[in-house]
């Protein structure tokens, strides 16, 4: 089992403009502290923006399809180098390789679409004027300035790099605070940037706690981007709100899966394992309540318990296991606490439940739990762990009821025939929802919206909104011939009566 990189730290770190104390990143595959990470000043912050904010501007003078260039050479050169950085997602997560190989086709998908999509999508576009061949007006597009970008740490390369993708190409400058346990793999992917021909100035990597570092960030930010908790949400969009700044949120879920009635209980079984476990359960868009028509219920549980107990489990820098580590202790005491409270209070455990030292320092089993009732604090709040929730339905009506029984509205799977599955999808208050597939069906669309109902987010990463979303909106109308203003013998009476007919008229005509 292989648990090292050829991957050196020291260089990578060197990137990070921070004098602080360092903190200490472990490796969740073995456990050891893999680097020391310096931290960053709220004065570290604040030069970081000002460093950035001169080179944006600079680049905002650049055509867009040079632009988009660099991340198309970025493209390239990340799938000649996957190996270290897939090296470095398991180290600092703890995922197994296939997972973490998940994470870099995300990445490229993104650069890919917005490398060759951005210029059409940044042209400036004609729109209707008020008057048919007097008024003419375009929408034009430009760069925010500094947009201000915080990711986690379950997918701290794909979250991070993808969402500052559609930032660079639409002219802005990024200041990244990613987490500390994810550190290692952003400043490797900004390095990768640079080699690809973007301005070193222009991304800005800052290190150091949430509230301090990330709200300086914030504060320092002409547009933020976060990717986190429902909790922490809530405050970086109230930050921003009093700011008078636009913010993306990406929060929580309790996601719901449904399976029909005439679903085939051995490929939605197959599913709903290659879901809920995959990155051990650490997956916004995995599903952790379960809703098993009555008809299939016991089909589609023997079916899930045969496929969980033949799941290979390890951790180590190699293809093959089925599921990696969960990616810190606190992860794996959240995880524990969710299942030790449920069987406490009458939960039955169907399978795993355990943690398991012998296979990884953080490493929980993949779990499965019945019984699950309103007073457990599994059953509404998010475990992001390798656990879920079976549950017993009698008709479609009563799983979307309960499905849509929650504050959240992130992502939803339903497992049925096709055009029935889809029905049902369409009442599902989730702003994801997929059919007779895993999350990865959507997620991997790059050229749909992603994003969360509800307590669930704001706004929406991912094709056009994912890179509008960067830019602010200027309408420029030229007026030619005649002014609006009625000629001296004309009085208001009679223009007011002339637009009343005109408007009247492109009703009929059908103008709009």
């Amino acid at each position: 089992m292989r648990t090292s990189t050829t991957v050196s730290f020291p260089p990578l770190l060197r990137d990070v403009r921070g004098n602080g104390q360092p903190v200490k990143s472990t490796s969740a595959v073995t456990g050891v502290p893999l680097a020391e990470l310096p931290q960053c000043s709220v004065a570290d912050v604040e030069r970081a923006r000002e460093v950035a904010a001169v080179a944006q501007r600079a680049w905002a003078k650049v055509p867009v399809h040079e632009r988009a260039k660099v991340l198309l050479r970025y493209h390239d050169l990340l799938w000649r180098r996957q190996d270290e950085i897939l090296d470095l997602i398991q180290l600092e997560t703890g995922k197994s390789r296939w997972h973490a190989f998940q994470e870099v086709a995300s990445n490229t998908m993104n650069m890919r679409y917005y490398g060759l999509r951005a210029e059409r999508m940044l042209k400036p576009a004609r729109r209707y004027g008020l008057l048919p061949w007097l008024t003419h007006v375009m929408e034009v597009r430009g760069p925010i300035g500094v947009v201000g970008l915080v990711s986690p740490w379950n997918y701290p390369f794909d979250a991070g790099l993808s969402d500052a993708a559609p930032a660079f190409v639409a002219g802005n400058a990024v200041v990244h605070k990613p987490d500390n346990q994810g550190a290692l793999s952003v400043l490797w992917g900004r390095r990768l940037m640079l080699e690809a021909g973007l301005p070193e100035d222009l991304y800005q990597v800052v290190l150091g706690d949430g509230p301090t570092i990330g709200g300086a960030v914030i504060d320092n930010a002409d547009y933020v981007c976060f990717t986190g908790s429902t909790k922490v949400g809530s405050h970086v969009g109230a930050q921003a709100g009093k700011r008078i700044i636009g913010c993306t949120l990406e929060l929580g879920g309790k996601n719901p899966m449904l399976i029909l009635d005439d679903a085939d209980p051995a490929v939605a079984a197959s599913g709903a394992v290659r879901d809920c476990f995959t990155s051990a359960g650490q997956v916004c868009g995995s599903n952790e309540r379960i809703y098993i028509h009555d008809r299939i219920y016991e089909r589609f549980v023997d079916e899930l318990l045969v496929r969980i107990h033949r799941m290979n489990l390890g951790v180590g820098l190699e293809y093959g296991p089925d599921m990696g580590s969960l990616i810190s202790q606190r992860q794996l005491n959240t995880v524990q606490s969710h299942v030790d409270d449920a069987v406490t209070k009458g939960a039955t455990v169907l399978a795993g439940g355990r943690h398991r030292p012998d296979i990884g320092p953080f490493y929980f089993e993949p779990t499965v739990l019945t019984g699950v009732t309103p007073d457990m604090t599994c059953f509404a709040t998010e475990t992001f762990g390798p656990v879920i929730s079976l549950y017993r339905v009698h008709s479609t009506d009563e799983a979307v009821r309960l499905a849509n029984e929650t504050t959240y509205g992130l992502s939803a799977g339903v497992w049925g025939s096709r055009r029935r599955a889809q029905a049902v999808a369409r009442r599902l208050r989730a702003g994801t929802v997929n059919v007779n597939e895993i999350f990865g069906v959507s997620h991997g669309s790059v050229d749909a919206p992603m994003g969360g109902m509800k307590q669930s987010g704001v706004g929406r990463r991912h094709g056009v909104e994912g890179l509008l979303r960067f830019t602010e909106a200027q309408t420029i109308a030229t007026q030619r011939g005649m002014q609006l203003e009625p000629p001296v013998e004309v009085g208001y009476d009679v223009l007011a009566r002339a637009y009343t007919a005109t408007c009247r008229l492109f009703k009929i005509v059908g103008r709009r």
